[in-house]
């Protein structure tokens, strides 16, 4: 049994991976890991933000 994440089987992360690297070298892959991080973040809180906004709506 494979995992999958995202719909992707491990031989496909991997070679996601590896093309990163190559595209941003190791020296980057940190920044480029936080910048994503914060973004997902943010997403993340605008969705709960759009949802509280919804609920109220329903409350009035």
């Amino acid at each position: 049994m494979t995992s999958k994440i995202l719909g992707l089987g491990v031989p496909e992360l991997v070679i996601i991976l590896v093309v990163v690297l190559l595209i941003f070298g190791p020296k980057n892959l940190p920044k480029l890991g936080a910048s994503l991080g914060k973004t997902v973040k943010s997403l993340r809180e605008g969705m709960a933000f759009d949802k509280k906004d919804d609920e109220e709506v329903e409350e009035i």
